[in-house]
């Protein structure tokens, strides 16, 4: 590997600059992401052209210098392939075509096999072949708590009710639907494993939703399933946004290489409940908004707070689409100058 620096922060070992990936670095912040869209009916085709996915994948390599890139794919390709399909809505999000509310729904649920989510790990073949070993490739899925809470709920929620009503009302409908996420993601996390990935990241995004209570119940259960079933093979990154109370037990998961972190906690607060672990994040995607100066002294202020090991830099969430993409080069090229 030519770039083998978040390998080796992931590890501990000693780095001479902090490395920097961007989640939804590969979006509509680029031109060129934009343009390969446009090439295509909708977002769904796009991910499933293991060609352009491929490509889209690379762009923040080539134009943003990142060290990592991250395969383009979405979270709910693991429903989907579980027989509950989404259609994608502009500016709206994801809405799927049925949900599950009973015994009799969760007995349509598919787990899916090995093999059954093929563009994406064809995707990540070429990817890797075209990268070359520049950089690291890192593979994703989402958490089976916010899995969960798609299939239950439909869609997006800002409270997602219904899943939350589930968890307390039919808890052991709610384990089963869960376990079978699970089931599905390890097999789909073990292919990507096979196809070459160097990093896998585990997405909860709507982590923050829950309490104590509802999070250590239905969700570090089965991210510990995940982690065992995925051993060291390569690093494995939890990010649970707005999951603040859940840090130790994430921490604490078997293989559980880095957490990565929103920006809602500091760094210091991070540390001390990490025990050790690698960190990454965490600078407000809205900072990017800011005149560069800010943004360059806010990027030094992250970097300064959280120490020169163990660390990833990143935003504590994805880019949004209408971020000036100079702003964005500012927050990379800040990072890829600070030296140790």
């Amino acid at each position: 590997m030519k770039n083998d620096l978040i390998l080796r922060a992931m590890r501990g070992e000693n780095v001479e600059r902090p490395p920097v990936w961007i989640m939804r670095q590969a979006g509509r912040v680029l031109p060129q992401y934009r343009a390969v869209r446009n090439s295509v009916a909708g977002f769904k085709d796009l991910l499933k052209n293991p060609e352009l996915a491929c490509e889209v994948s690379i762009q923040p390599v080539d134009i943003l210098g990142v060290d990592a890139a991250i395969i383009f794919s979405d979270i709910l390709v693991v429903p989907e392939a579980m027989g509950f399909g989404y259609d994608m809505i502009e500016k709206k999000g994801p809405t799927f075509k049925k949900t599950l509310q009973s015994e009799a729904d969760v007995a349509q649920l598919q787990i899916a096999p090995s093999g059954s989510i093929d563009y994406t790990i064809a995707a990540i073949k070429l990817t890797k072949a075209a990268l070359n070993a520049r950089v690291p490739l890192i593979g994703f899925a989402g958490a089976p708590f916010t899995i969960f809470c798609y299939m239950v709920e439909g869609g997006g929620s800002k409270t997602f009710s219904k899943a939350r009503a589930m968890m307390y009302q039919n808890p052991a409908l709610a384990h089963q639907i869960l376990q079978a996420i699970t089931q599905s993601t390890i097999n789909y996390l073990q292919d990507q494993i096979q196809a070459g990935v160097d990093i896998l990241q585990i997405f909860d995004s709507w982590a923050g939703i829950s309490g104590e209570y509802i999070y250590n119940t239905f969700s570090i259960p089965y991210l510990q399933q995940i982690s065992v079933a995925v051993g060291d093979k390569v690093p494995l990154t939890i990010f649970a946004k707005d999951a603040f109370f859940a840090l130790e037990k994430i921490a604490s998961i078997q293989h559980c290489a880095t957490v990565g972190l929103d920006w809602t906690v500091s760094a210091d607060y991070a540390k001390r409940r990490t025990n050790g672990k690698c960190l990454q994040g965490n600078l407000d995607p809205a900072q990017l908004y800011a005149p560069v100066a800010e943004i360059e002294k806010a990027t030094r202020k992250m970097l300064q707070d959280f120490g020169k090991t163990k660390y990833v830099a990143n935003l504590g969430h994805g880019l949004y689409p209408d971020l000036p993409l100079d702003n964005v080069k500012c927050f990379v090229e800040t990072i890829q100058s600070y030296a140790y």
